[in-house]
């Protein structure tokens, strides 16, 4: 309730504009200026201010003033959204912050969220067992269950944006919306490296860091064996797709993470934009017809399929029932069909592990196992 009390007096200015743009990270001009060091996300930055507070900006135009508990809100923009500390009491509907979380050890915070279904267990069991309650899709939150567990903040994805009247309705129940913008990174690390954020709003930062810097050292050895990879030795190509039940294939947009994590293992994705008309819209995906994809990708080396998109696919044949003509496909053709799950985008920390991954099975090496693909036969 207390937080409820803070937020009033700027409710009504506070929440009804994302038009400012975002800060520069640096001001070569002034020697005081503190900002959070980040190696690969572009879609956040961190200026700390004093009293411990600190300004998040965000790319879309949102900005916010993360305050700590017992402090007084500093003299502010009134289109500057205040977060109050401690927030314990979270709403999650971005489903891909859920594993930054929990790499914390914080899922104690998370009191709500909007997705049922997860791919990793203790996640899952804490849904199951009512630790963390089920609160409605983004589109269509109970909001008297939000009022009853006293949620402090709405931690949505840029899907909200299709429902402003939701986002409306949680502010005016004095709820402040966060709108995390993780999945525009196009670095696969720049997804992860929001960690630093969520520890920043969560008193965690000094772990945060040290959780990023890990990963960050398994990405760097990866990328240092490709550099010293044979530069005699010809690039393996990659089609990474899903086929919709109306026949279309869905693919990656080129130039997002996933054809980031292939360029990181050392392989080249065959959908570019050079060969492909982009959509221009806000989706990280795109349909092309089965004849483009079938003339890009045909000479492909290896195939991934996205089973998350659509039904799930556990055998080769199952593929092939989608479309014959799969069969005549070079990847087919030399049993390199791979699949990959939920995981690569629910679990975001585990990147530099599914970027190892694709490393095995470009380079075929044996001494890794492979943990977020699985082989077609």
């Amino acid at each position: 309730m207390k937080k409820w009390i803070l937020f009033a007096c700027s409710l009504t200015l506070a929440f009804t504009a994302c038009a400012k743009t975002a800060p520069t990270q640096e001001n070569p001009d002034s020697g005081d200026t503190k900002i959070m060091d980040l190696d690969y996300a572009e879609q956040f930055s961190v200026q700390y201010l004093e009293n411990g507070c600190a300004e998040i900006s965000i790319t879309d135009g949102c900005e916010y003033i993360l305050v700590p508990e017992d402090t007084e809100i500093p003299a502010h923009d009134p289109d500057q959204v205040i977060l109050q500390q401690p927030l314990e009491h979270i709403y999650l509907a971005a489903s891909s912050a859920m594993d930054l979380f929990d790499s914390l050890d914080s899922l104690d915070r998370i009191a709500l969220t909007s997705t049922k279904d997860w791919s990793f267990p203790h996640v899952q069991n804490a849904l199951d067992s009512g630790n963390i309650l089920y609160a409605g899709k983004y589109s269509t939150p109970d909001y008297e269950l939000l009022l009853s567990q006293e949620c402090d903040i709405a931690i949505e994805s840029t899907m909200i944006h299709h429902s402003p009247e939701v986002k409306e309705q949680i502010e005016q129940l004095g709820i402040p919306v966060f709108t995390e913008r993780s999945s525009y990174e196009t670095h696969p690390l720049g997804r992860m490296e929001w960690i630093k954020l969520y520890g920043l709003l969560l008193n965690q930062s000094e772990e945060a860091a040290a959780f990023f810097a890990q990963k960050k050292e398994l990405f760097q050895e990866i990328t240092n064996a490709v550099s010293e990879s044979d530069p005699d030795q010809e690039q393996k190509t990659v089609a990474f797709f899903s086929i919709s039940p109306n026949g279309y294939v869905t693919i990656r947009k080129p130039g997002d993470y996933v054809s980031h994590m292939i360029a990181s293992a050392g392989g080249i994705s065959v959908f570019t934009a050079e060969n492909l008309e982009i959509e221009e819209n806000s989706l990280s995906t795109m349909n092309i017809q089965l004849e483009i994809f079938y003339e890009l990708a045909k000479d492909a080396d290896i195939f991934i399929y996205n089973n998350l998109i659509n039904d799930e696919l556990d055998t080769l044949q199952k593929l092939l029932d989608k479309n014959p003509v799969l069969a005549d496909c070079k990847a087919v053709r030399n049993g390199n069909v791979w699949c990959v799950g939920q995981n690569l985008f629910q679990q975001s920390t585990n990147a530099a592990e599914i970027i190892a991954d694709f490393y095995a099975i470009l380079h075929e090496d044996s001494d890794r196992q492979i943990e977020f693909l699985q082989q077609l036969t």
